[in-house]
């Protein structure tokens, strides 16, 4: 029989492993600055204000990305950014129907969106600001940023020169951590079920009938303010995935002008570039999801049944968190 005295040290010390244990992501993230995710050689497209909005979406889709900032000659430094958000807000405020020309996207500046005009209705969805960090600030920072300002993509701006150095994203965090969290060890909780560990989205799910409008998809990425709608049949099961970055291939397929079409029809007229329907299952590990997330290179997993029925959404925003902030004591998405 084991000494009583010993007993009391033999579990605070499994409490304080079970403490640590925890708090391995947190841990990692506070002793790796910004400057350490930049990859090696990236993409930088910036946009003057005074290009055109149409020119501006074209550029984006010609180089394969989701935002670029924004540099003001008047005022001599970066004001925002511009992202696939702005462009489908341009289409939801303004689009009438295939028979009307939409001539604020064809003829307006980009300085016309984010100017000071109270007759701009855009601007009711606009950051007057510019939000970014240091490279030599944490990671966990990084997160914390995105998370509480319910933003894609946080720029990295030399606080010297006032250079942006590189667009930090939830995606490029994320795959930072499985290349080079690997020397950390791995947390209990990593192997444990995804709807044990209660991590994702399960209730009021946004979902678009693949007998509705584009149009009306357009109203709920701007009413619910989501990055992807799954396209779902009668019955609730997901046949498509559509995302905020599908919107923009609209530019390069000169098809904005016709909203009204099905999401049948908008799923299969397509680009390439389309991130798919990625599912992932409730009795599923953390683990398992992580590995998924990372290699698919998406967003989000879409939660289903066994019959496919979506139950839910994981995304890249409810990893960090879980991961990252709780363990922290900071509910970012809750905010």
């Amino acid at each position: 029989m084991e000494p009583p005295s010993q007993t009391p040290g033999k579990k605070k010390g499994t409490q304080q492993q079970g403490a640590a244990d925890t708090t391995v992501y947190m841990d990692f993230m506070k002793s790796h600055c910004c400057y350490n995710a930049i990859p090696t050689s990236c993409k930088l497209v910036i946009f003057d204000t005074k290009l055109q909005v149409k020119k501006a979406f074209f550029a984006l889709v010609a180089n394969g990305l989701r935002a670029a900032p924004l540099w003001d000659s008047k005022v001599q430094r970066f004001v925002g950014m511009l992202t696939i958000t702005d462009f489908i807000n341009i289409l939801h405020c303004y689009y009438k129907s295939p028979l009307v020309q939409m001539h604020e996207l064809e003829s307006h500046k980009i300085e016309t969106w984010r100017g000071d005009s109270s007759q701009n209705l855009y601007l009711q969805y606009s950051n007057h600001f510019l939000i970014s960090i240091s490279p030599e600030a944490s990671l966990f920072d990084a997160i914390y940023s995105l998370l509480k300002h319910k933003i894609h993509r946080l720029p990295v701006i030399d606080p010297e020169s006032g250079n942006v150095l590189h667009i930090l994203t939830h995606k490029r965090i994320l795959k930072f951590l499985h290349i080079f969290g690997k020397k950390v060890p791995k947390p209990a909780f990593i192997r444990r079920q995804i709807q044990e560990l209660g991590i994702g989205t399960f209730r009021n799910i946004a979902t678009v009938q693949q007998t509705a409008s584009l149009h009306e998809a357009l109203a709920i990425f701007v009413e619910r303010r989501v990055s992807a709608l799954p396209v779902v049949d009668e019955q609730g099961r997901v046949v498509a995935l559509y995302s905020r970055f599908d919107v923009i291939n609209l530019a390069a397929q000169k098809s904005y002008d016709n909203l009204d079409m099905t999401m049948l029809e908008a799923v299969r007229r397509r680009s390439c570039f389309i991130e798919g329907v990625i599912k992932c299952y409730p009795y599923e590990t953390l683990e398992t999801i992580l590995d998924r997330i990372v290699q698919a290179e998406v967003h989000r997993l879409v939660l289903v049944d066994r019959a496919d029925v979506v139950r839910g959404i994981i995304s890249l925003s409810d990893l960090l968190q879980a991961m990252v902030l709780t363990p922290a004591g900071i509910e970012a998405l809750l905010s």
